[in-house]
């Protein structure tokens, strides 16, 4: 399906009215606007080459939640899936995610189940959706499927908003930091180094170095940004290649006072995302496999599926995920015990709780430390600055 923007005369009224429609080709997209009540005056398919339009066309985590919850209610209600599809295409405000249910809804009516119409929009509905709407749909549980869905987009997101709300106050301290610093080297530092040359007096070390460093930045500002562009660029680059994300995952893993609250945000992912697989129906190899791309990380996800293929040879879960490096203990043991007890999706979402409570907690604790540390950083930079501007005023005046 592709998308077509459009300008037509309204039938009934005669104003132009413009918007935008998912179509097979220019023509079939002609063909249904006269069977809304349009006379077609200029169609045209929507460029998502440009930057512009894919950041436009970027389908938001909260509209994604709030697709699924209300489509969630309508199929649980008994309405047929075209009809659901259609009344959330009239309500939803976003036109990203509106675009999205308009093809949906299109590649359902045309005689696609709704899992294979998804497939075709890859960056907004992940492998572990696809595989519960496909599970759901052969069950008959759909409506169960997309609550499931919901709720656990509902946790994950209200847990990397913890995160990153944790991340504003260090955030706004550090932008603090970089303005005083600023500040000081404009204004500052140039007057102390103008009453020394103006009263014949050598420079100390400290602030010549200080004015040396501003009067770069002032004057070569532009090969800076050009630097710092093309690092960013090849950081960007460097971290979408397998050796980049594996770097990535290991310094997320091994990097001090963060590594805790990582090893624990991909055992929670791991452990919702297996209970939610297992609980619908999925088998234990897909949902392995499922939940290993669902953690994020190059290295938790190669340990999951090294696991997973113990598993494919005999070996219980437990057995092949115990003693493994980044692996939390907690995991097997309640993996073990769901074995006995033939619960393991209730003991893996058990656990999932478990590592959620201690993100929290972990998440407190890190906002707490961070903070001195910043303010540490501040006075430390901020005096260095103090000491080559108000150190040799006094000692001029001192001379004087």
């Amino acid at each position: 399906m592709k998308r077509f923007n459009y300008r037509a005369r309204d039938k009934e009224t005669g104003k132009i009215v413009k918007g935008a429609i998912q179509a097979e080709n220019e023509r079939t997209a002609g063909k249904l606007l006269v069977e809304q009540g349009f006379f077609p005056e200029s169609i045209s398919e929507e460029d998502k080459s440009s930057v512009f339009a894919k950041i436009q066309n970027k389908v938001k985590t909260k509209d994604r939640i709030v697709f699924t919850r209300q489509f969630a209610t309508l199929i649980g209600a008994g309405l047929p899936l075209s009809t659901s599809l259609r009344t959330i295409s009239e309500q939803t405000q976003a036109k990203a995610m509106k675009s999205v249910v308009e093809d949906l809804l299109a590649q359902v009516e045309g005689g696609k189940s709704l899992s294979d119409a998804m497939k075709s929009h890859p960056d907004v509905f992940s492998d572990v959706y696809l595989s519960l709407v496909a599970a759901g749909e052969m069950s008959g549980t759909l409506d169960e499927s997309l609550s499931r869905l919901a709720m656990q987009e509902e946790k994950d997101d209200a847990m990397i908003s913890k995160i990153r709300g944790a991340m504003v106050y260090p955030a706004i301290l550090f932008v603090v930091i970089i303005l005083v610093l600023i500040f000081m080297m404009t204004q500052v530092v140039p007057e102390v180094v103008n009453l020394y040359e103006s009263m014949k007096k050598p420079i100390p070390e400290l602030t010549n170095f200080l004015f040396s460093v501003m009067d770069f930045f002032i004057n070569f500002w532009y090969v800076i940004a050009i630097v710092l562009i093309v690092v960013a660029v090849l950081i960007g680059s460097f971290r979408r290649s397998d050796s980049g994300k594996k770097f990535f995952s290991f310094i997320k893993l091994h990097v001090p006072l963060f590594n805790g609250l990582f090893k624990r945000l991909y055992m929670a992912r791991f452990a919702r995302t297996m209970e939610m697989l297992l609980g619908s129906g999925v088998s234990m190899l897909d949902s392995m496999k499922i939940s290993a791309r669902a953690t994020a990380n190059a290295i938790v996800e190669q340990i999951i599926l090294d696991a997973s293929e113990k598993v494919k040879a005999g070996k219980a879960l437990s057995e092949s995920l115990k003693d493994k490096d980044y692996i939390l203990p907690l995991v097997p043991q309640m993996a073990s015990i769901g074995e006995e007890s033939g619960k393991i999706d209730e003991m893996l979402r058990k656990a999932g709780t478990v590592y959620e409570n201690e993100l929290d907690e972990k998440i407190k604790n890190i906002s707490t430390l961070i903070e001195p540390v910043l303010m540490v950083v501040m006075a430390g930079l901020i005096g260095v600055v103090l000491m080559g501007t108000l150190m040799p005023i006094y000692s001029l005046v001192s001379a004087i």
